[in-house]
């Protein structure tokens, strides 16, 4: 005869088995509480995608065209219009300092190209909010210095003589004009 006896353990009071059922369903709630908060995430990480694609878009061919059709054409329309003498001067000061602004903005943007293209692909990145913030005030600045100053400078100078004024719409258009191709 077996004397050995088996220990009651529900009896005794023991509840191990059960704690653990009731562990894993703290941990399994807590999981299933962060899933809750996806779908509000969902429609702000689409966003970001489409900013950053469109930023990275319109950066390539609105603001860099912009600068061009500026340094290209605006800008030598309105020196060779200047009278000589302290006007000239003046424009070929905010000449010098608009380009060289363009060429920081530039610079600015190059720096976040990279971690844009990954945002619009929706990858992880560490996209600098201080460099973002950088480039909007410093594009801010650059706008303000133009339309309070420099583009009224331009609309006096150009606007002294008809000619001028159409020349550069001509000259503008002309550079954005679509190729014409011969036909054989």
């Amino acid at each position: 005869m077996n004397t050995t006896q088996i220990p009651d353990l529900a009896a005794a009071g023991d509840t191990a088995p059960l704690d653990g059922f009731a562990n894993c369903h703290i941990g399994i709630l807590k999981r299933l509480n962060v899933l809750g908060e996806l779908p509000a995430l969902i429609d702000p990480a689409a966003r970001a995608r489409r900013i950053a694609a469109d930023a990275l878009a319109f950066f390539r061919e609105a603001i860099f065209e912009h600068h061009l059709d500026e340094e290209n054409e605006l800008f030598p329309a309105v020196l060779a219009s200047a009278t000589p003498g302290d006007e000239r001067l003046h424009v070929q000061a905010l000449v010098n300092r608009l380009t060289r602004e363009h060429r920081i903005l530039e610079g600015l943007w190059k720096v976040l190209e990279k971690d844009l293209k990954r945002v619009a692909k929706g990858q992880d990145t560490d996209l600098d909010a201080e460099e973002v913030s950088a480039l909007v005030a410093a594009y801010a600045s650059h706008a303000t210095l133009e339309e309070e100053e420099f583009l009224p400078l331009c609309q006096e100078i150009l606007g002294r003589n008809g000619n001028h004024m159409a020349a550069l719409g001509l000259s503008l258009h002309l550079r954005h004009a679509p190729p014409i191709t011969a036909h054989i």
